[in-house]
């Protein structure tokens, strides 16, 4: 990573840490700006014009998101004590957060830029930049209009995903699916959805530098790789986790919040959480049931040479995985 780049992502902490930090919306906004600014060069690549195209699509996305909060702090400031304005605030506030996560039913912009952008990058779109939005929502929550929303994300994050070919659109909809559930999460309490989100950026950045590391973007090319056998299964457990099936680490936030949702009647909304997941989970299997066909079959078209110090660190991040049935059992001893 050249000085630029390194000076770039340091701003795009800090702006991350105004916003958060801010007592005011104003300040808040002004953070989102400069997060803004400072994650464009970071996409834009003059020698990749998909990444260009990337980051012209980020900049209208964002700056109409922008524009609409900017608006609502506005009809705050000048219509301050009208109720019904305050409810319209809330709506203003919580959608245009929505767009800037990329959140359904604003979701159309996101699975379209990460396409053109490089892994390190996608992890950063599908974790970092959803810190501030989510925090804002957070302030001013309109609980109705989130629980409906939890359920679009869920919805299209997992039918978004069925015929995918594409590594990076699949996880652009794992990441809509997991926004819901994290919406969720934020709904019962800030605790639980820190523990979701730490959990959740684990196991996507063992994703994304597992795809880095051995240069692959396509589901075809998990199929005609040669690749160690050992690795592929370590590469499937984390889809399993990502998709949250049981013994894995991927499960035992969302145990947390099916929990927190039944013991507050959510009978509905906790089925199609459940029924989405399952969907999720049946992408993932069919994709790791094709490749370990395909490798019974002895396809040697490519040749994958990976150095020992990344097999080894793939290996022992992707063993952690595995550690959600233990968390689980001392959670509920």
């Amino acid at each position: 990573m050249n000085s630029n780049k390194m000076f770039f992502f340091f701003i795009l902490i800090f702006s991350t840490l105004i916003s958060i930090s801010s007592n005011s919306w104003i300040g808040c906004w002004i953070g989102l700006e400069i997060n803004l600014l400072s994650f464009i060069p970071l996409i834009s690549n003059s020698n990749n014009l998909l990444a260009s195209e990337a980051s012209l699509k980020y900049f209208l996305t964002q700056s109409i998101a922008s524009i609409n909060f900017l608006f609502s702090i506005l009809l705050k400031l000048i219509l301050m004590k009208n109720f019904e304005i305050n409810n319209l605030f809330s709506l203003l506030i919580n959608s245009s957060m929505m767009m800037k996560m990329g959140s359904a039913p604003f979701h159309f912009w996101f699975p379209n830029i990460i396409e053109g952008m490089s892994w390190l990058n996608c992890f950063i779109l599908m974790t970092w930049q959803k810190i501030t939005p989510m925090i804002l929502l957070s302030y001013y929550l309109n609980k109705n209009f989130l629980i409906l929303i939890m359920m679009l994300n869920t919805i299209i994050g997992a039918i978004g995903g069925i015929n995918q070919t594409s590594l990076r659109k699949l996880l652009s909809f794992s990441s809509i699916n997991n926004l819901g559930w994290m919406m969720a999460s934020i709904l019962i309490s800030e605790s639980l959805w820190l523990l979701y989100f730490f959990m959740y950026s684990f196991l996507i950045s063992i994703m994304c530098f597992t795809f880095y590391t051995m240069n692959i973007y396509f589901i075809n090319q998990l199929f005609i790789f040669n690749m160690n056998l050992m690795l592929k299964f370590f590469i499937f457990i984390n889809f399993l986790s990502l998709g949250g099936l049981p013994p894995f680490l991927g499960f035992f936030p969302k145990w947390i919040i099916i929990n927190f949702m039944m013991m507050n009647k959510f009978y509905f909304m906790t089925f199609i959480f459940i029924m989405m997941s399952l969907i999720t989970l049946f992408y993932y299997i069919r994709i790791i049931y094709s490749c370990m066909l395909f490798n019974y079959l002895k396809l040697k078209w490519f040749k994958i040479f990976l150095k020992n110090n990344y097999f080894m660190s793939i290996m022992c991040i992707s063993l952690i995985s595995i550690m959600g049935m233990i968390l689980s059992t001392f959670y509920f001893i």
